[in-house]
């Protein structure tokens, strides 16, 4: 593609060189530039693209797009912009060919939720005949097509590629959960989606953010690029939203009064009865998924299915197929007799460990047993919150490591158990001899909860990554055991 089709509707300066150039591809990442590249330098927050310009040119970039124009010039062309994140985004639309003004969008966003949000209005849509593409946290996918996902919401130049293939193969929605990062740094800048959905904002990524109100302000921008909010009127922040938002909007919860609510709730083991109420029609759904906020997160995807012209039955059709998210309150080792239960959850924030933990007391006949931990080089304020949260919500709490990265997790440990009032804890350093504990000294109905890792399939420890996925782990451990 030409250069200068590349740039139409942006503003730029041509510094040195010409813009009729055809253009092999777009990279943000020296490493991955080839022969008539162009290369966009990227501020990020631990390295400079700056730093790679010769790089980049080195291996065959025949242009470069920077916010600081280097002292000396490279042998290519040279084009200065004010924000390169905003220009990578709008140069990737013009490359792929603006793919995305072929798909309905709907995006989700909130500290939880997200993920499952995704699953059931996927699950919702293609059982109405809609073929739908799924960007998150767990994996994308187009159709039944799996796709590994490395981040929650992709850089702008991987998503736009992403909308290409989704187009190509006939895709006519794509839902995607949308994190407060990628909202800051500009990932679905340009985008405008049909739906955005708002589940919720409780303490989480306050490293990254620094305050609540910035992350507030960056989960908002979600909305200003929405024709429709879908608010969760039941979270301390719904109302805030609802009044910050002008667009059009539409409450859910469980109070009255709300556009969609859920009514006649009953809460068993392995899911959830309830019936929703729209416009004065109802439907009974059974859920497969168990856990209050899971009606929650169900209101919130019939919401957006329902602005989409789906109906009310097609909704109940599509929840109830839906049998399991992975990593979302998922039971384990259920090809074994135990007696007791293992469930696995991807809470990894004081909210995330509430809910899962009542959710558990819920159908816990005998003692609820919880293992967790906190990530390392996150926010370090939620460590003690969460300490006293899986004290006072467990019977027996077991602190151990989750993914320590670069700091030591006996470190980690000791400030989770600051938090802590009660004698109920245990401290395990190893995440697998944890899980190896809580498994032997379960005992018949009793409940044993795993935390923060979900369908993560590895750990991240100083030394590097390893595997580590607990559905292995807890079968290894139980044929140990029994």
């Amino acid at each position: 593609m030409k250069l200068e089709n590349i740039f139409e509707g942006i503003k730029y300066q041509v510094v040195k060189g010409h813009i009729n150039l055809n253009i092999n591809k777009i990279e943000y990442d020296s490493r991955n530039v080839t022969k008539d590249d162009l290369f966009i330098c990227i501020e990020g927050f631990s390295t400079d693209g700056h730093k790679y310009i010769g790089n980049a040119v080195k291996s065959g970039a025949t242009a470069i797009v920077c916010t600081k124009i280097p002292k000396d010039l490279p042998n290519c062309t040279v084009i200065h912009v004010e924000d390169s994140r905003k220009v990578l985004a709008l140069t990737a639309a013009n490359f792929y060919g603006h793919p995305v003004e072929k798909l309905k969008m709907i995006g989700i966003t909130g500290t939880n939720g997200k993920t499952t949000s995704t699953y059931m209005i996927k699950s919702i849509l293609e059982n109405a005949g809609h073929k739908v593409g799924l960007i998150g946290t767990i994996a994308n996918y187009i159709g039944d097509k799996k796709i590994l996902a490395h981040r929650t919401t992709p850089e702008s130049l991987e998503l736009h590629k992403l909308f290409k293939e989704m187009v190509d193969s006939g895709a006519e929605y794509c839902v995607m959960e949308v994190s407060s990062h990628s909202l800051y740094l500009n990932r679905v800048y340009g985008i405008e989606f049909n739906e955005g959905i708002f589940t919720n904002l409780t303490q989480d990524h306050l490293d990254f953010h620094k305050t609540f109100e910035n992350y507030y302000n960056a989960k908002l921008i979600l909305f200003k690029n929405s024709k429709d909010a879908i608010i969760n009127m039941d979270d301390d922040y719904g109302k805030r939203v609802y009044d910050d938002l002008s667009c059009n909007k539409i409450t859910y919860g469980f109070k009255k009064h709300e556009d969609v609510e859920a009514k006649d709730i009953k809460m068993h083991s392995r899911g959830i009865d309830f019936k929703i109420n729209y416009k004065n029609e109802s439907v009974f759904v059974n859920l497969n998924i168990p856990g209050r906020y899971n009606i929650s997160n169900a209101l919130g995807s019939a919401a957006a299915c329902l602005l989409e012209g789906i109906t009310l039955k097609q909704i109940k059709t599509g929840l109830e197929a839906l049998k399991a998210v992975p990593g979302r309150c998922e039971a384990v080792g259920t090809n074994f007799d135990l007696g007791f239960d293992i469930i696995v959850d991807y809470a990894h924030t004081p909210d995330g460990l509430v809910n899962i933990l009542k959710t558990a007391r819920e159908f816990t006949k005998g003692r609820l047993i919880s293992v967790f931990g906190c990530g390392g080089d996150r926010d370090k304020t939620k460590r003690p919150i969460m300490g006293g949260i899986g004290s006072q919500l467990s019977d027996i709490a077991i602190i151990t490591s989750d993914n320590p990265r670069t700091e030591e997790p006996i470190s980690i440990i000791n400030e989770i158990v600051k938090g802590i009032s009660k004698d109920n804890y245990i401290t395990i350093e190893n995440r697998r001899e944890a899980i190896k504990k809580a498994i032997s000294m379960a005992n018949k109905d009793d409940v044993i909860v795993i935390a923060g890792k979900g369908h993560e399939d590895y750990q991240v420890l100083k030394e590097g990554t390893i595997h580590f996925d607990e559905r292995e782990v807890v079968d290894e451990i139980i044929k140990e055991l029994f």
